[in-house]
């Protein structure tokens, strides 16, 4: 699906990063190596490695990265990719400055794997950032998000915490925000914002 999806000449997301994600980005110790998981296109990918950091985008969609790769070229910076699922992807210990999950809607076994290796991939001081629809999105006119179907996938502060409970809460807020990314994410949205600090 996400290989046909990216497949489209356009950038579906747009090319400049999640506005939640340039505000905060700075958070994540200077000049650090960044995990970019579910990436995709590489918008948020490039604008970190435009910042200095060294940045690994992975995603299941080689489609996608190919796009990332030249958008990378594009803007004069080098990014690493990595194909895999995240349904078996491991994250490492103490490897990473930052992790950025942007819009990485999962089934609920998949996504409590993955945010129970959060903690022990980052560094001390390291940075997880995230931002995902509220089940609430569906009720909403914008554009983006899975289908109402799929209510696993959406993510909220009460499924959030007890995942996460590992790192240092800094950010924790459902809200609706107006977003324009691309033709795919567009107008005003019900979103949750997370961001937590290994100590």
């Amino acid at each position: 699906m996400w290989d046909k999806r990216y497949s489209e000449p356009e950038y579906i997301f747009g090319t400049e990063p999640n506005d939640f994600l340039k505000e905060e980005f700075q958070r994540i110790p200077a000049g650090g190596r960044v995990l970019c998981i579910a990436e995709g296109e590489g918008r948020n990918a490039v604008f970190l490695a435009q910042n200095g950091y060294q940045v690994t985008a992975m995603d299941f969609s080689e489609v996608g990265l190919n796009k990332a790769l030249k958008l990378a070229k594009d803007k004069g910076v080098e990014i690493t990719t990595d194909v895999a699922d995240l349904a078996d992807y491991a994250l490492g210990e103490a490897q990473w400055d930052g992790i950025i999950s942007i819009w990485s809607h999962l089934p609920d076994a998949v996504r409590q794997r993955l945010h129970a290796q959060i903690a022990p991939a980052l560094k001390q001081d390291g940075v997880f950032i995230l931002e995902a629809y509220t089940y609430e999105q569906t009720t909403m006119e914008a554009i983006g998000g899975p289908p109402a179907t799929q209510r696993e996938r959406f993510m909220s502060l009460e499924k959030l915490r007890p995942e996460l409970i590992a790192l240092e809460e800094v950010v924790a807020i459902e809200k609706h925000r107006s977003i324009s990314e691309g033709t795919r994410h567009q107008g005003l949205s019900a979103v949750v914002q997370f961001i937590g600090v290994k100590k």
